[in-house]
């Protein structure tokens, strides 16, 4: 039986193309320790106020990867939140980013924000600690910069590749710092990837459409009856309950398909990586118990209601017990 999403097909060979870039100095120039760690402390600021989930996975890290992975985080908040700004300058600020970030001298001294100093310093010395490909990052930086110029899209492949930009190199960067086995792993990165985005998607409808964003679908809103008057007016019809089911099943499937890779993590970030995916998960549950409303409901799981679900997560993570995925003969 297949066990693979024709969407990932052309996803892979991006993935591939940015692990054939030749690993630089893992060293690097000297950089200022105090500065240094002032910067990571910063990362973990930015991870702890932006996402709670995501700050208490990544606290079951080992603390010389939790700091990495944090620093990963904030690189990747920082670059969306300069598309987010709203202040028409959107373009030449990613574009000072890019260059900021990739440069080789960040003794350089620049003229803009702390947050932007401190991550860029965090990030460079993870990336080059960890040997992590320029090009995953330059790949979400283009990823994120999409939203400058692309507000809609029009079938489920076009909406996967944005999904790559932004989420799934993420995914295959964190495994460089997590550590994993070969090229194996790549499938489940990317699997993990698109169902996080799209976790995101289905939660922000109402949100990103006050942004004048619809990154749901054309022609599955069509098949289900519904265009964007639909959105705009927040209506919870029974089209659009059956097609936000038709949406988080897809999305529940990726989740399974992408869980199994967890045991080609190294042990010492399994938990983590299991943690923020399963209760990343549980705001499509949320979703479900709200009615479907993701106009006027922001979608999220408790604090407490995570905290319970740890120790199973815990369990199935160290023993290997997600099961492989068969693809269902329907999708």
């Amino acid at each position: 039986m297949d066990t693979h999403f024709d969407w990932e097909d052309h996803l892979i060979p991006l993935a591939l193309q940015a692990l054939d870039e030749q690993p630089g100095d893992s060293h690097g120039s000297a950089i200022n320790q105090a500065l240094l760690q002032q910067a990571y402390q910063h990362c973990e600021q930015i991870i702890k106020s932006a996402s709670k989930t995501f700050y208490l996975a990544s606290s079951l890290l080992p603390p010389e990867k939790r700091k990495s992975i944090r620093a990963l985080y904030a690189f990747c908040r920082v670059s969306d939140d300069i598309v987010d700004r709203g202040k028409g300058s959107e373009g030449s600020q990613l574009e000072y980013w890019k260059n900021h970030v990739f440069r080789s001298n960040h003794n350089l001294p620049i003229n803009r924000s702390t947050t932007e100093t401190l991550v860029a310093l965090a990030w460079e010395d993870t990336r080059r600690r960890y040997r992590i490909p320029a090009l995953f990052a330059q790949q979400l930086v283009d990823g994120v910069s999409n939203d400058l110029f692309k507000d809609r899209y029009e079938s489920f492949v076009e909406l996967a590749t944005y999904c790559y930009g932004v989420a799934c190199t993420v995914g295959l960067m964190s495994m460089h710092i997590i550590g994993h086995k070969g090229l194996d792993a790549i499938p489940y990165a990317i699997r993990l990837g698109v169902a996080l985005q799209l976790t995101n998607i289905l939660r922000d409808v109402g949100e990103d459409w006050r942004m004048g964003r619809v990154y749901l679908v054309k022609e599955e809103l069509e098949a289900y009856g519904l265009s964007e008057e639909d959105i705009a007016g927040g209506f919870v019809t029974s089209k659009w309950q059956a097609f936000m089911r038709f949406q988080i099943e897809r999305v529940h499937l990726m989740y399974a398909s992408a869980l199994p890779g967890i045991k080609m993590l190294h042990p010492d970030g399994r938990f983590a990586i299991a943690a923020a995916a399963e209760l990343y998960r549980e705001i499509l549950n949320s979703i479900e118990k709200n009615n479907y409303d993701v106009f006027s409901v922001r979608a999220a799981a408790s604090t407490v209601g995570k905290l319970r679900k740890l120790p199973g997560i815990w369990h199935r993570a160290r023993n290997g017990k997600y099961p492989d995925f068969q693809m269902p003969v329907c999708v």
